[in-house]
């Protein structure tokens, strides 16, 4: 596994320090990273993503969702198995308790979760807020005023 010295970007760039340790956090769990339950982060929009998880033979009432400090965290915990079923000859469908957790970007937040035909589907959505969203300035403003005014302007009000 290669590792990749951060430390340039650490000099040209002010208040990545979260991206920088989600950058160590995950090169560090990959190797300890396991693979179940199975699942897919799709797109499905610009600001709309949905995650999709493998949890057959786990029902509603076995997974709890937890979405807290930029954090979505997913547990599934079997309910005791049904007696009176038969003798198991081979297991293939794991049935064993998970617990899986996602970082998530600032301002996305989870807007629905369904169960559906074994799959697990948590959509998520970005909503930036309006002030955080990009405007423009325009060049040349006037600084404004203690009322809230542009200095040029309060000031030739004055004199009338």
């Amino acid at each position: 596994m290669r590792s990749f010295d951060l430390t340039p970007f650490h000099r040209s760039t002010i208040g990545f320090d979260r991206l920088f340790s989600l950058l160590d956090q995950a090169h560090g769990s990959e190797a300890q990273a396991t693979s179940y339950p199975p699942y897919n982060i799709e797109r499905t929009a610009e600001n709309a993503y949905r995650i999709s998880i493998a949890v057959a033979g786990f029902g509603e009432s076995d997974i709890t969702i937890e979405a807290a400090a930029n954090t979505l965290t997913v547990k599934g915990e079997k309910t005791a198995t049904e007696g009176a079923q038969g003798e198991v000859l081979f297991r293939g469908i794991a049935g064993r308790s998970f617990e899986r957790r996602f970082q998530l970007a600032d301002y996305v937040t989870v807007s629905a979760a369904k169960l559906e035909n074994g799959l697990l589907h948590i959509e998520l959505v970005r909503e930036i807020p309006e002030a955080m969203k990009p405007r423009l300035i325009p060049i040349g403003a006037q600084a404004t005023g203690k009322a809230g005014k542009p200095k040029a302007i309060a000031s030739v009000a004055q004199a009338a």
